[in-house]
């Protein structure tokens, strides 16, 4: 059993919604001995932080299953001066009663879960995480359906035999509208979906274009991030998801456990005659994976990076591209944990390498970012150039095995 759960006298299982909670207060070490003592059903959600003060204790575990508010709740409850913990959702789902269900036996599920010592626990992001991870699911909505209308876009006009010219941006209204029109004679009915199409494709973009401003500016402007962007591969968007949903680099004691986290560990099942290996697929942060297997994919079609040659040359041995571009991912990785913990080694000159990714991340700021911000490109450019000399770097050797050891040099 978890040593933390011997010493809590009372757990109370909570099962929270939208509008409103139930929680079952248990006394007892283990599910079997634990003891209902009180369920409260269905109690409005505004008044948590009264009833955690008149029903509960700073002693006691508030444990709740992941869901939409369950951040919320917790932090409202630490406000109180109560402590809370947040389940993984997807146990406590293999757990809920087949024949029958409801939120009071929810909320003591929840408490027996946690007294057993094996439901694995969800890190709450502190409040600026959460606003990155927000940041990023708009970028991601945004772009996802700037795609689904170019898509739409491009399937009406083939619908009715039109095809564009090769190379033409769909997002530039005023570049491929002209040429909508001249490609036949369209009926007023016609012209209206396509109007409807150009003005949602048209909202879509400028939404995209204004999460990945605010994403570059924040990558731009803090040194943690910042320093993610010189490693090959890696640009404003990979690091701000690293900052968004790994957080606090410190809860993953080495490089070995954020790779697990991310997923980038492959699958195997050596149970009793039959041995299997598996991909990398159906296990870690889905996002952070994908995200990472296009930098590696990226490496590997460069032709500098010391990273790039030892992928080649796995390429070369094992003759399976998705193979080499995982390992990859992974040897990006722990490079990645190494910068977040601080171990790094200065920079002494920024390559040609560096100044194009500076560039284009000061692109993607935009006109209007820079005009926020009070500042042109050229000065702009310049305090970029200035903070990557003082900020931190991880010098990869791919043909290395690296283990963890004490920071240094810390930023």
């Amino acid at each position: 059993m978890n040593e933390e759960v011997k010493h809590v006298e009372r757990v109370i299982g909570f099962d929270a919604h939208p509008d409103s909670f139930t929680a079952a207060i248990l006394r007892g070490p283990t599910p079997a001995a634990a003891v209902v003592e009180k369920v409260f059903n269905k109690l409005p959600m505004a008044q948590l932080p009264s009833w955690a003060q008149k029903h509960t204790t700073a002693q006691d575990m508030i444990v709740l299953e992941a869901s939409g508010n369950s951040f919320q709740v917790v932090r409202t409850l630490a406000a109180a001066g109560r402590q809370a913990k947040v389940l993984e959702s997807c146990q406590m789902g293999k757990l809920k009663e087949a024949h029958a269900n409801n939120d009071k036996i929810s909320a003591v599920r929840i408490g027996k879960a946690y007294l057993a010592g094996t439901a694995k626990e969800v890190w709450v992001p502190d409040p600026k995480t959460q606003e990155w991870r927000d940041w990023f699911y708009a970028y991601s909505k945004a772009t996802k359906r700037t795609t689904q209308m170019q898509t739409r876009l491009r399937s009406y006009l083939s619908d009715n035999g039109v095809r564009l010219k090769a190379g033409t941006r769909l997002t530039q209204a005023g570049e491929v509208e002209p040429q909508i029109r001249q490609a036949r004679e369209w009926t007023s009915r016609q012209w209206q979906v396509i109007e409807i199409f150009l003005a949602e494709l048209s909202h879509a973009h400028q939404q995209r274009q204004h999460w990945h401003s605010l994403i570059a500016q924040e990558v731009l402007a803090k040194p943690e991030l910042l320093s993610i962007v010189r490693l090959c591969g890696v640009r404003e968007i990979i690091a701000f998801a690293l900052g968004a949903f790994v957080g606090d680099i410190k809860r993953f004691a080495n490089p070995k456990k954020l790779v697990k986290y991310v997923g980038l560990n492959p699958a195997f099942d050596d149970s009793g005659e039959s041995e299997w290996s598996g991909g990398i697929g159906g296990h870690g942060h889905n996002l952070l994976r994908s995200l990472l297997i296009e930098g590696a994919q990226a490496i590997l079609r460069s032709s500098k990076s010391p990273l790039a040659r030892w992928g080649k040359k796995l390429l070369a041995t094992k003759g399976s591209v998705n193979l080499a571009v995982a390992a990859i991912a992974r040897k990006l990785t722990v490079a990645i944990w190494y910068l977040m913990m601080g171990q790094w080694t200065a920079l002494e000159e920024i390559d040609a390498r560096l100044l194009g990714k500076v560039t284009k991340m000061i692109g993607s700021v935009g006109q209007q970012g820079l005009q926020s911000l009070g500042k042109t490109r050229k000065t702009y450019r310049k305090e970029i150039y200035q903070r990557l000399k003082t900020g931190r770097e991880y010098v990869l050797d791919p043909n290395k095995k690296l283990v963890p050891q004490p920071a240094a040099n810390q930023a």
